[in-house]
């Protein structure tokens, strides 16, 4: 018997092979975002594959202390990747002494100061799915990997103004979808 959306999770518990294949399959793109956003200021692409393997095993391991829907699931092992991440970025933190270029820490902000910005993160990538595709790559690019205008319109093919222009839309439409949905914050 082979793994599927109906039977994935009790054959997980069942500590099943094609289980784990299955949640890795149709889970890698979602663990890979959660994880990136928590852990790119590092910079470090070794250590975040390192973190997400230990969300899979992590999974593997205590899927006997699982108990819902698939739906369940899906926000269970969210939180899963989000906390691993987190327990990474501290790590990470801890064992480099000097850090303005490497790591953005403040000694101010709390375990919950952090994952509010990384739901407020999570809110803002819904909102940029809303986009058209064109508009989201130039999004992802410029706010999430910091990349420059010119870097963007060379990449795309699209003329500095384009991309400046698509920028101003998008973030009129993001604030205005954002206020609808009542998701509170400023983008604009």
């Amino acid at each position: 018997m082979k793994s599927n959306d109906e039977n994935f999770i009790q054959r997980l518990q069942r500590q099943k092979e094609d289980a784990l294949e299955f949640i890795v399959d149709t889970y890698l793109p979602l663990i890979k975002g959660i994880t990136y956003k928590v852990l790119a200021p590092v910079e470090n692409s070794g250590m975040i594959e390192e973190c997400i393997n230990d969300i899979f095993l992590s999974i593997w391991n205590n899927s006997k202390k699982f108990h819902g829907d698939p739906t369940d699931f899906k926000k269970w092992i969210c939180a899963i990747a989000k906390f691993k991440a987190v327990d990474y970025y501290r790590k990470i933190s801890k064992n480099v002494e000097h850090t303005p270029n490497y790591l953005d820490l403040s000694v101010e902000k709390s375990a919950e100061d952090e994952l509010i910005m990384i739901e407020d993160r999570a809110e803002l990538i819904q909102l940029i799915n809303l986009l058209d595709p064109v508009d989201q790559n130039i999004f992802i690019m410029k706010f999430f990997l910091g990349l420059k205008t010119e870097d963007i319109s060379a990449k795309l093919g699209l003329t500095k103004a384009s991309i400046d222009n698509r920028i101003y839309r998008g973030k009129k439409k993001l604030y205005k979808k954002a206020t609808n949905l009542n998701l509170g914050g400023s983008v604009v």
